[in-house]
């Protein structure tokens, strides 16, 4: 019998990208998607609808509001997804977002090479590694994946961020999430006292340390890693596709600007790391398949010219083109390739924290990215 994997996620306003997203984990051994909407209003909802008509995945309107405790989308979400039998049958259960992508290196790059590698496990948790906008501008209609190369180092200890994880589970065990009893953004939490050989390891295979079991939910300079598997995260794409971002707000830390700080910390382009290519025949195998179902390529269509309308809206008030314009200036994408020059202070309070010598400093470096 197959093993259900599923995925659970929350969306506001991602119409454009959802197609992409949901044919990559697909054809990486993802079998069942879970999505809570709020509040969406550039086709993000009529594009799950169609995919849920054809079986590709269940999308519901988050319930968050209505949940006891003062909860987030995200959080409230997961309370709730917690009684449901999508995920009490699944095998496998992990919460990712629609910037985050599951790049396995080991085998054929599916979720059976990562088992077989791994051994027996009941739970991986995957690191993140920042993938920056490379400098490009304009939103193009192709898969981020595919256009997004440019990264964080592997040793990347600041900004906090960096290291940050999200954990797929076995429900194997008397709780919903085996043998933890709660669902959590970036991992299962709250150990059964009664549980025995909880076997969780990182990215490189390795068991976590003790103190991650307990209330971990990022790596650190003892046990970063990314041998086996990678969270490739694209929290920024183009700048255009940004500026749609920070107006849409965030589906967790609802009470946070996106920002230019948010874009100082998370836009790294230090490094490149073009290793999910070679996942991507089979993920645009699969796209092609989803959108040639019934409906699905006039959703695709609309989503990506209300997307570009977005943006032209968005870049027409002038407090949006002075963001936009700062964004995308020299100097900004010179900080981008020597971040690893910032202390966390300056990446949590923005580039108007970083010294000029610094800028100065950079400026004297030959530009790698260059031609």
């Amino acid at each position: 019998m197959t093993q259900k994997r599923l995925i659970i996620t929350c969306m506001k306003n991602e119409a454009p990208f959802i197609l992409e997203w949901v044919a990559y984990h697909r054809s990486i051994g993802f079998t069942d998607f879970l999505v809570f909407t709020n509040d969406c209003d550039d086709g993000t909802v009529e594009m799950l609808d169609t995919l849920q008509k054809h079986g590709i995945l269940t999308r519901m309107d988050n319930p968050y509001l209505d949940i006891p405790g003062d909860h987030n989308p995200q959080k409230g979400a997961l309370r709730f997804a917690e009684d449901l039998d999508i995920v009490r049958d699944a095998d496998w259960v992990m919460v990712s977002d629609v910037d985050e992508f599951v790049n396995v290196h080991v085998g054929d790059g599916t979720l059976d090479a990562l088992f077989k590698a791994a051994g027996s496990f009941d739970v991986i948790s995957m690191q993140w590694r920042l993938f920056g906008n490379g400098d490009v501008v304009e939103y193009k209609d192709d898969f981020v994946s595919a256009q997004f190369t440019h990264c964080a180092p592997k040793f990347c200890p600041s900004p906090v961020q960096a290291w940050a994880v999200k954990s797929m589970f076995s429900t194997k065990g008397p709780h919903v999430a085996g043998k933890l009893t709660r669902i959590g953004v970036h991992r299962p939490n709250n150990l059964d006292k009664a549980a025995e050989d909880l076997d969780w390891i990182d990215g490189c295979g390795r068991p976590v340390l003790d103190k991650f079991v307990k209330d971990g939910w990022r790596f650190g300079t003892h046990s970063h890693g990314y041998d086996l598997v990678t969270l490739n995260h694209y929290a920024v794409r183009s700048a255009e596709s940004f500026v749609v971002k920070k107006d849409r707000g965030r589906v967790n830390h609802v009470d946070r600007d996106q920002g230019l700080a948010y874009w100082l910390r998370m836009n790294f382009n230090m490094e490149r790391d073009d290793s999910i290519l070679r996942h991507l025949p089979r993920a645009r195998a699969e796209y092609d398949s989803l959108l040639a179902l019934r409906g699905m390529k006039t959703r695709q269509t609309e989503a990506v010219a209300g997307h570009r309308a977005k943006i032209r809206d968005l870049l027409s008030r002038q407090d949006t083109a002075a963001f936009f314009e700062e964004i995308t200036s020299p100097r900004m994408q010179m900080i981008s390739r020597h971040l690893n020059l910032l202390n966390r202070k300056m990446m949590t309070e923005g580039p108007d924290k970083v010294p000029q010598e610094i800028f100065d400093r950079i400026a004297q470096v030959p530009d790698l990215m260059a031609g």
